[in-house]
């Protein structure tokens, strides 16, 4: 994650495998990481089962909130691109059983990359 994005908060890609060795105690015996992206703590991650976010708490972050969201639960997504002075973009995430999307922010360069994966993993 580059030292600009850490300091706005925006998210970014990070390496699969070294989320799938830190999430291995909560994955599914047939559940694996396809992708991931971090903000200064905070992790999102798609497997092939589900969309998990990971909210690290307090300041040593031991205590961690997980969230997961089966994909056959998301209703609609949306994803609303950077505009000429931003350089992050926000993606909602409406869900049956919740009246509020879920929101976050993640790095306008990884908007298609992000919208493309959520799209594979619900349509399939």
């Amino acid at each position: 994650m580059g030292l600009f994005d850490a300091i706005l908060g925006n998210a970014s890609e990070v390496d699969v495998n070294e989320v799938a060795e830190e999430l291995s105690p909560v994955l599914a015996d047939n559940e694996n990481v396809i992708q991931a992206y971090k903000m200064v703590r905070d992790l999102y991650v798609f497997t092939n089962k589900r969309l998990i976010f990971i909210d690290k708490q307090g300041l040593t972050g031991k205590k961690i909130d997980y969230l997961s969201v089966p994909y056959k639960s998301i209703t609609t997504f949306n994803v609303q691109t950077a505009g000429r002075f931003d350089t992050d973009c926000e993606l909602s995430i409406w869900m049956s059983g919740r009246d509020e999307p879920i929101k976050v922010e993640i790095a306008a360069k990884l908007a298609t990359d992000v919208q493309k994966s959520l799209a594979n993993c619900m349509f399939i």
